[in-house]
């Protein structure tokens, strides 16, 4: 048997079907609140149901619903790990600005601030590949509007995760499996959209911290694993005009870590698992802040294991960290040993090769097999169940190495 656990950092395609029910649905009188019906509910139930079967048979082992309760009407949609929180989060509404009209915003050493999406420092030094539609840089549709943050936060997501639980629950029973996980939204990512309520920064990254803390201790006393997808710790990086100095950036994360501490307080290690990747988005990413200056901020998340990019070209290299990086004893590491960010299918000794590295330096009981990033909205459905099947067969070619 192998002694590596198989999973995913969250996303898969969604189908056909699920895209056009979605499309369907009627927003509320808010402009970006999806509505829900008892057939879009029956209907999602039934494909998470069908989904966590065949990732089964694909050789995870710890499989998740594939994000399918988080609305997707397109099937090339990057951010809707992002947007689904609109849903379930009171004190937002629809403004003139968001993070992808609002004037650029120049920071300061000492101050930090993040500006808006379009004058990001790898999409201005590249303006012309991402905005010429042939250049295969894209990051598709939202199902809904980004909303501004204009009052106090509160949480009113309740039934939503009730129901992402319950069908991923139900997937779980049906392929017999015990271990599963759902993903959820960081504070510090969550706090990316435009604010017009709270007096700073930091004030907004708390107000989301107390929001989300709601979500993840539901998904846990369920339980399943947490997954905090949190692009934010390494991403903000590249979104800072101009570059900040590494010690003014761990400055500013550092409140995002401690924001994220306080909201997985008390919750038991290993049923969080924490995500960290640079953005999904199939650019350059020449402006990625190295991992070697953020891997121990990571790791000062009280999680019990940890997510990050490790198999595109931009961050293959960074394993070679783990030489010099202690793993703090009882926790485990997910890299990305296929890609998101490729349709070139990995080959199933690549990946075995890939997983020897990071069992040589951390052991292979503390080794998850995993994607770089979320497969759905951003490859085809095709190519995504064939690196799912390459990431199985290449966990199963690891074990048999090591007898």
């Amino acid at each position: 048997m192998s002694p590596f656990d198989v999973s995913h950092a969250g996303s898969l395609p969604r189908s056909p079907e699920l895209i056009a029910a979605n499309d369907a649905r009627s927003f509320a009188d808010d402009g970006f609140t999806l509505e829900r019906t008892p057939e879009f509910d029956e209907l999602l139930t039934a494909a998470v149901v069908e989904l966590v079967q065949r990732q089964v048979d694909l050789g995870v082992t710890i499989p998740g619903d594939g994000e399918f309760g988080k609305a997707m009407t397109s099937a090339v949609d990057y951010g809707a790990w992002w947007s689904y929180s609109f849903q379930r989060v009171a004190g937002l509404s629809l403004t003139e600005h968001t993070i992808f009209t609002q004037e650029p915003v120049r920071s300061e050493p000492g101050a930090v601030r993040l500006t808006s999406f379009p004058d990001r420092r790898d999409w201005t030094r590249f303006h012309d590949a991402y905005t010429d539609p042939a250049s295969g840089i894209s990051t598709g549709n939202t199902a809904t509007p980004f909303p501004s943050t204009t009052g106090p936060l509160s949480y009113v997501g309740q039934s939503a995760i009730a129901s992402d639980i319950a069908n991923l629950k139900a997937g779980l029973e049906a392929a017999g499996v015990s271990d599963g996980f759902l993903t959820s939204l960081s504070p510090g990512s969550g706090a990316r959209i435009h604010n017009d309520h709270y007096a700073t920064e930091e004030e907004h990254i708390w107000a989301w911290a107390k929001v989300m803390r709601e979500e993840y201790t539901a998904i846990v006393d369920a339980g399943l694993t947490v997954q905090i997808d949190d692009p934010s710790i390494a991403e903000n990086w590249d979104q800072i005009n101009p570059e900040p100095t590494i010690e003014d950036y761990r400055a500013f994360t550092r409140i995002c870590v401690e924001a994220l501490n306080w909201a997985i307080r008390d919750l038991p290690r290993d049923q969080v698992r924490f995500h960290l990747c640079w953005g999904s988005w199939h650019g350059p990413h020449t402006t990625d802040i190295e991992f070697r200056h953020i891997i121990d901020l990571m790791l000062e998340i009280d999680a019990g294991s940890y997510s990050f990019e490790a198999g595109n070209v931009r961050h293959a290299h960074e394993w070679k960290l783990w030489k010099d990086v202690a793993l703090p004893a009882g926790k485990r590491i997910a890299p990305g040993v296929v890609s998101h960010a490729t349709n070139v299918v990995e080959h199933p000794d690549l990946v075995a090769d890939r997983l020897d590295a990071f069992a040589s330096l951390v052991g292979a009981e503390n080794v998850i097999a995993s994607t770089d990033c979320g497969l759905g909205g951003r490859i085809h459905p095709q190519i995504a169940e064939a690196k799912l099947q390459a990431l199985g067969e290449g966990a199963r070619i690891a074990a048999a190495r090591r007898g």
